[in-house]
């Protein structure tokens, strides 16, 4: 065997110090090689880990580490070359690998940093995120609380129940020891202890509202903590123990201005209703941002239902109000239909009750016109036949005022000639004028036209009562008609702003002007001779006649026709011009043949009679009965009277030609009797034509006449003039419906 080569020490070794490297080196040796274990077990375990590869490397520089510590067990003995060697190699390894891994270690460190670095702030997001997450469950538990007592605050819409479910609900929710709420007197200057919780305070105590915590607390929208001392938190009675902290929050009140609620002021600026809250007594308790919020919420919520309580107390008031306001009404109507019903009974029984007298003072009159008289009897049955007229015509206008006033009055619509209407009341207003010597003329513009639709009788009525009226007034000179279609310029009346007439292609406006030079009006005195029963007292006119209701009667009859009537004078005699603006429309298609027949007011036909013309008259009336014959006798015909309607069907005939029968007759059906007669006739040209005599005005009564198929209709009273009109009229055209 071969000796060492090694280096001899220049000491000589000490047994102990040799002991004490060996036992050394083995128990370095043992906890190398113990590490890797221990790391592999790591790695294993580990799953996340990303430098495993750094580990093995690190693992295999502590073996490395390890065996040369425990080849270096043999070194302190005498040992051979090859010991010498494999110690060599093992260090040689162990210095590369440990280079190597000092080589990583460079790279790793600030990656392992940047690691602790990501979890440092992971550790932070994880701690905010824990704090949002209380914060969240602090929001919806707030959340909870405000749904709930919401639903509890607006469970009603009574208001006392409204701010006792608050208090309530808040000293639940919130384990208050206490809860109140001030509110504004009436006076708006202090505040008033009206609601508490636990009632330790009698309620109505008032605090002055302009304090200095009280306008703190209004003067924010949030929750602010007052002193335990202040006037407004002395919620309990004096006594020994530490008062928890106290809240106050404004509670807004709506503007009560407009809702006049009984026990609560009418404020006109923003006012405030106080609540405050305590915490219990004696007790470490604060209030907490999320308990304020919800304070705070509550509060609004509080303002929302009151002004919605008010709002019902309100709407509940008006509403009791409107049905005793509709009661009163339909009292107050049912007793105006009532009026109505009756007055216009009142005026269908006098109506006939008139017009039957008056039948027999005209015709009789009109009768004793006929006869040979001195001049002063012809005066005086002139002067009654006049009077008589007169009030003729003051029944028809009371009449015709009252369903003009009721709504009753429709106008009756038809084509008719313009030209004709215009001409019959020259016709029939020239007479008269002569008598005074007073010149009439009528002018028609060329582009007015001929026909029209509209109401033909009320239309000359009111064209007649205005001409009428200037030659009553006038004493000399004279009368001019004018009428055209009135153009847009000349429409307008600065005195009538409320007349806004309407252009178009099927209607036109009907402009007439009547002037005279008569005894003029005051200016003053215009405006009211449109009012009912009023004439003009000027000098002159007051013994003119007259009721006092023509006017009146023509202005509505123009409101009717959708137009405007005034008048227009200088002065006291200087004349006036009475201008009425009416719409008419115009025909697509005219045909004269299949225009309805509208008899013509009666005129003058000299001596005409009917000799042996057979009329039978049926009336129950014997003073009227009587009249009527001696109407007929004198144009020559031949009368049957009758008194009862079996007596008429028994004693008609086709030789009777005309038969006149009062359909107002009581107990007696004279649409039936008329129902009866065209039976008998089968024969149109045998059956006499039957003509209604009444006093009756209103439409009902023609459109019952057409539907039992009279032929003809004429109104009371009666006059000679009229009688031999309508005879006539009626042979020539076997139909005669007067108008109403």
């Amino acid at each position: 065997m071969e000796s060492c080569n090694c280096i001899e020490p220049q000491w000589p070794p000490d047994d102990l110090l040799m002991k004490y490297q060996y036992i050394s080196d083995f128990f370095i040796a043992l906890a190398y090689f113990s590490i890797p274990l221990e790391l592999i077990y790591f790695v294993k375990k580990s799953a996340v880990f990303p430098y495993r590869w750094v580990l093995v490397q690190f693992g295999a520089f502590i073996v490395l580490c390890g065996a040369t510590h425990l080849i270096n067990l043999w070194t302190f003995t005498v040992h051979s070359r090859t010991v010498a060697s494999v110690m060599t190699t093992a260090k040689v390894l162990t210095a590369a690998v440990s280079c190597i891994t000092a080589l990583m270690l460079v790279h790793i460190i600030p990656d392992l940093l940047s690691v602790k670095t990501r979890e440092l702030f992971l550790k932070n997001k994880a701690a905010e995120l824990d704090r949002e997450m209380g914060l969240i469950r602090t929001q919806e538990e707030t959340g909870r609380h405000v749904r709930m007592l919401t639903h509890e605050i607006r469970s009603t819409l009574d208001r006392h129940t409204i701010l006792k479910t608050t208090l309530v609900e808040l000293g639940r929710t919130l384990a208050l020891e206490e809860c109140a709420l001030w509110m504004p007197t009436r006076t708006g200057l202090e505040l008033q202890l009206s609601y508490t919780l636990r009632q330790q305070n009698p309620v109505g105590y008032t605090v002055p509202i302009h304090h200095p915590v009280i306008n703190q607390v209004f003067s924010s929208n949030r929750a602010v903590k007052i002193s335990p001392n202040c006037p407004v938190a002395r919620l309990r009675p004096a006594g020994k123990y530490m008062p928890g902290e106290v809240v106050a929050v404004r509670v807004p009140l709506l503007h009560l201005s407009n809702f006049h609620i009984n026990d609560w002021p009418e404020l006109s600026t923003k006012r405030y209703a106080l609540m405050v809250l305590m915490l219990p007594s004696d007790s470490a308790r604060q209030w907490h941002v999320h308990e304020l919020e919800l304070v705070e919420v509550v509060a609004d919520q509080v303002a929302v239902a009151l002004s919605h309580a008010a709002i019902l107390e309100e709407s509940m008031r008006a509403r009791d109000l409107l049905m005793e306001q509709n009661v009163a009404l339909d009292l107050a109507r049912r007793e105006a239909e009532t009026a109505i019903r009756a007055r216009n009974d009142f005026l269908a029984v006098m109506n006939h009750e008139m017009r039957t007298p008056m039948h027999a003072i005209i015709a009789l009159s009109s009768l004793l016109q006929e006869t040979e008289l001195t001049p002063e009897q012809r005066l005086m049955v002139e002067t009654v036949l006049k009077s008589s007229n007169l009030l003729a015509t003051l029944i028809n206008d009371v009449l015709d005022l009252s369903r003009l006033e009721d709504g009753s009055l429709q106008l009756d619509l038809g084509t008719f000639n313009l030209y004709a209407v215009f001409r019959e009341v020259l016709k029939l207003i020239k007479p008269i004028a002569s008598v005074k010597k007073l010149h009439v003329s009528l002018n028609l513009a060329p582009d007015l036209p001929e026909y029209a639709v509209g109401d033909e009788k009320r239309l000359m009525q009111t064209i007649l009562n205005i001409v009428g009226n200037a030659v009553k007034f006038s004493k000399e000179g004279s009368i001019s008609i004018t009428a055209f279609v009135a153009k847009l310029d000349t429409l307008r009346d600065s005195k009538a702003p409320e007349f806004l007439p309407v252009l178009s292609d099927n209607h036109f406006y009907l402009r007439v002007q009547v002037k005279d030079s008569g005894s003029g009006i005051n200016p003053l005195d215009i405006p009211k001779l449109f009012t009912k029963f009023a004439q003009n007292q000027s000098t002159g006119t007051r013994n003119s006649g007259g009721s006092g209701l023509g006017l009146a009667i023509c202005k509505r009859f123009v409101n009717l026709m959708e137009g405007h009537i005034w008048i227009e004078s200088e002065g006291l005699g200087k004349g006036c011009t009475a201008i009425l603006i009416v719409k008419l429309g115009m025909p697509e298609r005219v045909n004269e043949s299949k225009l309805p027949y509208m008899p013509k007011m009666p005129t003058n036909h000299g001596q005409t009679a009917f000799p042996g013309l057979k009329v039978l008259v049926m009336d129950e009336n014997g003073v009227s009965r009587m009249v009527t014959k001696e109407l007929l006798l004198h144009l020559g015909c031949d009368v049957t009277m009758v008194g009862s309607s079996d007596e008429c069907l028994r004693l008609v005939s086709h030789e009777h030609k005309v038969v006149f029968m009062d359909i107002c007759v009581p107990g007696i059906d004279s649409y039936g009797i008329t129902i009866r007669i065209h039976e008998k006739f089968t024969k149109r040209h045998e059956r006499p034509l039957l003509v209604a005599l009444t006093g009756n005005t209103d439409k009902v009564t023609k459109e019952n006449c057409m539907r039992a198929g009279m032929d003809g209709l004429i109104l009371k009273p009666v006059s000679l003039d009229k009688m031999r009109s309508v005879l006539t009229d009626l042979l020539e055209h076997r139909v005669f419906f007067e108008a109403i």
